[in-house]
């Protein structure tokens, strides 16, 4: 990850949580107490944060050890220790909750990944997240479906095009939405990506027909719709399927022979992952 976003990511988080101090901390315990901790696993997954959370503790204290029994993407289980951490007890405290809050999302986020892509394991098919993500987290959360063995889709806005229903309506049709969208990268010198939606066959006929576009997203079609949009791409260009997809359909969708399944709930429907930072 880029160190200037982790950086600033960390510093906000603090910010947030310490504001002028922790004094529950420093009203009952000694400044100079020097203590340690275990981060405990308490569900079985896939970790992950742990390069985070070792950032989040150096930017708060860098004298704090922490020895590492554990990386990022292994698989654990219910009574695992993630890692020690040796130092100042303030330190410590100061860091748990941003410790423990990243890295609960991050596992989880991790193992519903993991989860998912075992399903389709065998398959040309990658797993992608989406933009379902909560606000100024969202590094991290795509972080963590990485760990986890997904794919990141486009980070923003920004990064690639991506013509939906609503860009196609506003633009008055499938046709205007493409040579608005190649004109405006043309105009503006940028290379970016185009990536369509399309809402049945009919649509996906006319985005064939238009061509110029980079990948074709299928948005909600069923499995047997999805075979025959598979037949008339033809291999032209990289196919992407979204919406409605479950665990239990999911393999069905792989076995069309589709590139690509985004699914939101990698990130925006996660109960976190148990983790507890104890003293020792």
């Amino acid at each position: 990850m880029h160190k200037i976003q982790i950086n600033k990511f960390i510093e906000n988080s603090l910010k947030e949580d310490i504001g002028d101090g922790d004094h529950t901390s420093i009203a009952t315990i000694n400044n100079n107490t020097k203590k340690k901790a275990i981060l405990l696993v308490k569900n079985d997954g896939i970790i992950a944060g742990i390069e985070l959370a070792e950032k989040i503790f150096n930017r708060i204290d860098p004298s704090l050890k922490i020895e590492k029994k554990l990386k990022d993407g292994l698989k654990v289980k219910k009574g695992d220790i993630a890692f020690k951490i040796i130092g100042n007890a303030h330190s410590i405290l100061k860091s748990e909750r941003l410790v423990l809050n990243c890295m609960q999302r991050m596992s989880a986020i991790a193992t519903k990944t993991y989860q998912i892509c075992k399903i389709i394991k065998g398959s040309k098919t990658k797993i992608l997240d989406t933009r379902k993500t909560t606000p100024l987290n969202r590094f991290i959360e795509k972080w963590a479906v990485r760990i986890g063995g997904g794919t990141n889709h486009r980070f923003g806005l920004y990064d690639v095009i991506m013509i939906k229903d609503n860009h196609i309506d506003f633009a008055g049709g499938i046709e205007q939405a493409i040579k608005k969208t190649k004109e405006y990268l043309k105009r503006k010198k940028k290379n970016l990506k185009i990536i369509i939606e399309v809402r049945n066959i009919i649509e996906l006929e006319e985005v064939l027909k238009c061509g110029g576009i980079d990948r074709i997203l299928l948005d909600n079609f069923d499995v047997s719709t999805t075979k025959m949009a598979v037949d008339l791409i033809n291999n032209k260009y990289k196919i992407e399927s979204s919406g409605g997809i479950t665990e239990n359909t999911i393999k069905e969708y792989a076995n069309c022979n589709v590139d690509y399944i985004s699914l939101g709930e990698l990130t925006n429907s996660i109960k976190n992952f148990d983790l507890s930072l104890k003293a020792i």
